[in-house]
């Protein structure tokens, strides 16, 4: 490679540097109303895009029903399969961690050693 050619490579190089500085000047936050007074919770950027707002803050935990009786999952049978668990989606998420001695079905003290847990 020539000097020459080092040259325009690195004149290049700055001008895209320079470019990419001079769009996040432009990026300013503006205020958010919602937040006055407090700590902010998100952030609003207008960039040449559109409007992008960043949000700080994590969405509330989701509620559930209490889970249903041993007796309402497994039927008439001694245990709950993955079929039965599937009937309440929090169960079926934890199968594998309900069933704690690994074989394939939750027992009444499974399940509540498991309910005792949530």
């Amino acid at each position: 490679m020539t000097f020459r050619t080092s040259w325009i490579s690195l004149l290049g190089a700055a001008a895209l540097l320079a470019g990419g500085q001079a769009f996040a000047a432009q990026a300013e936050p503006m205020a958010n109303p919602a937040s006055a007074g407090s700590a902010p919770a998100s952030a609003v950027f207008q960039t040449p895009q559109g409007e992008v707002t960043i949000r700080s803050t994590l969405p509330p935990a989701p509620t559930h029903a209490t889970p249903p009786s041993f007796a309402q999952l497994a039927g008439k049978g001694k245990s709950i399969t993955p079929a039965q668990a599937a009937a309440y989606p929090l169960l079926a998420n934890d199968f594998d961690y309900a069933d704690s001695n690994r074989d394939g079905r939750i027992s009444e003290a499974e399940y509540a050693r498991w309910v005792k847990g949530k």
